[in-house]
């Protein structure tokens, strides 16, 4: 076993002393050493839970003969960090994730990881260390949120409370109306209750074999979750026996299926950031022009909240990402024979699956779209791409020709918003919000909620070289590359351009001639750094391009 190195021989007998200071019997240390990875605390909601999970799945390994040893990864709450310097801090997290994970991990030689994230960076992160130090792991994370219900009983959740504060700020919604959002928009502990970005990263842990039946959809305040972790801690056990690594699972093939699985089920933008930056940890280049071929090929089978007013328990309620996967087979779109974390070939774990409601999850006979839920958009405005949530998009914004409103932060743009300057027809522009720009990349979920909340949401467009939450719908198009730090194409837009957005074609124009953009970038120079000290710093010199997932280098 790895933990040889640490448990076995005389001259180990130090190592050992320590563990004792620990704790541990020599009984336990003879037993593989399972390193139990746990993102709680006590500022995200949807890790608040997680202690409870990472007792049960150390209840697993201990009955199926390991010896469970927890330690943490940090996580941010990206709507606590939402709208101010906080949200600078989010995407660069996945990347400490990572290393933090990597150094514990073969710090302690441990032989197996059992990994429980649950939010937006957190997934990603852990699944990027999972693939880089390939040892035996499973994902169990800590489960979505229950939608919200307002005193009118309709039914609710965190997006339509950032809404609710663009109603306001147009007169539509009073005080008394936000406060009724405030307080039952977000009623339990668990990831977001929408097909926001935590939930749209557990769900790809199925589709690409990382967690077990259920992980992604199974509500965090049911019990069914922690009997789910139970298996998961005995499932490692198994898969530390069968020594399936996670890059026996994580295949090109299992790539394929999970950016299938992502179109079918209408998944946040991010994922276009995430899925190419673990693939590069297991040695994969994903390109983002492959994502629309996916697309063209891919029906949209859900859809969730924000698209749709559907919640990830009425998904757990139709069969879960499982029937997904069985719907898309029956059209050859999935490869079955990927190995798996229940060390069963997707094949296997499909037997017998139905879908148990047709109408949240379409049958592929009749999709909401016959292309997938994601689009990469190309053009002189984004040599590289920039990318959609085709799926949350007003039919009547799919195309859409009108004029740039440029803003050079996200904070100047919000402003705007708010003070009604933005009207109809118009196209907003928000630069120096990259990976490197921000730094940190952040996303834009005030300013696009602000716009649908004062019902724009069918006639502006949003366009930025940052991102966007899970949350956000619209006509919101991030991730432009190269973004304007770098030099791209969008630090050359000025007031009152004319950019055409045409989302069924893949294609994003501005107006303006080559001699026109070439004199503009004759004169450009790239603005000071906005952060030029500590862990932003250092991040904005080493992050890549979001077109290749703004991995470091």
């Amino acid at each position: 076993m790895r933990s040889d190195n640490v448990t076995k021989g005389v001259e180990r007998a130090p190592n050992r002393s320590l563990f004792y200071a620990l704790g541990y019997t020599k009984e336990e240390l003879e037993r593989p050493l399972i390193g139990v990875v746990c993102s709680y605390n006590e500022i995200v909601p949807g890790h608040m839970n997680l202690d409870k999970i990472a007792e049960a799945v150390k209840a697993g390994v201990r009955a199926a003969g390991g010896t469970p040893v927890e330690f943490p990864a940090i996580a941010v709450c990206d709507g606590i960090a939402m709208g101010h310097i906080g949200m600078k801090y989010s995407l660069v997290t996945r990347d400490l994730i990572a290393d933090s994970t990597e150094a514990m991990a073969l710090a302690h030689q441990f032989d197996g990881l059992v990994m429980i994230p649950n939010c937006d960076k957190n997934v990603p992160g852990l699944l990027m260390a999972a693939a880089r130090v390939n040892i035996p792991t499973i994902f169990c994370s800590g489960g979505p949120m229950l939608a919200g219900r307002l005193n009118d009983g309709r039914r609710s959740c965190l997006s339509h409370m950032f809404e609710a504060v663009g109603a306001y700020k147009a007169g539509k919604l009073d005080e008394a109306g936000v406060e009724d959002y405030e307080n039952n928009a977000c009623p339990t502990c668990g990831s977001c209750s929408g097909m926001y970005t935590a939930n749209s990263m557990n769900c790809l842990t199925e589709a690409i074999g990382m967690g077990l039946r259920g992980n992604g959809t199974i509500p965090a305040v049911w019990s069914a979750r922690l009997r789910l972790a139970k298996h998961a801690g005995m499932q490692i056990m198994e898969l530390v026996k069968r020594n399936i690594r996670p890059r026996d699972i994580m295949t090109p093939a299992a790539f394929h299926n999970a950016e299938t699985v992502d179109m079918a089920l209408g998944c946040s933008t991010n994922t276009m950031l995430h899925l190419p930056a673990i693939a590069h940890e297991c040695g994969i280049e994903l390109d983002l022009d492959m994502s629309n071929e996916i697309s063209s090929k891919t029906p949209n089978l859900c859809h969730l909240a924000p698209a749709g007013d559907t919640y990830m328990e009425d998904l757990e309620g139709a069969g879960g990402v499982y029937a997904v996967m069985k719907e898309l087979t029956k059209k050859g779109l999935l490869d079955t024979s990927v190995m798996t974390c229940t060390g069963k070939t997707l094949e296997e774990n499909l037997e017998g699956v139905v879908n148990r409601n047709p109408e949240l999850i379409r049958p592929i006979e009749n999709p909401y779209s016959q292309d997938g839920g994601i689009a990469v958009l190309k053009g002189n405005l984004a040599p590289e791409g920039c990318v959609v949530k085709r799926s949350a998009v007003a039919s009547e914004m799919m195309t859409h020709t009108g004029p740039a409103r440029v803003f050079d932060s996200e904070d100047e743009a919000i402003a705007a918003i708010y003070e009604g300057k933005i009207v109809s027809g118009d196209v907003v522009v928000i630069r120096y919000e990259g990976p490197k720009g921000g730094p940190g990349m952040r996303e834009m979920l005030n300013p696009t909620s602000a716009i649908c909340g004062m019902g724009l949401g069918e006639s502006v467009a949003l366009i930025t070289d940052g991102r966007f939450s899970g949350a956000t719908r619209g006509a919101s198009i991030g991730h432009v590359a190269p973004e304007a730090a770098l030099g791209g194409p969008i630090a050359f837009v000025e007031e009152g351009d004319i950019i055409s957005i045409d989302i069924p074609s893949c294609s994003i124009t501005l107006q303006v001639d080559e001699a026109t953009l070439a004199a503009r970038k004759a004169k450009w120079v790239c603005p000071e750094p906005k952060v030029k000290t500590g862990y932003l710093a250092r991040y904005a010199k080493l992050v890549t391009s979001a077109a290749r997932g703004a991995v470091l280098e």
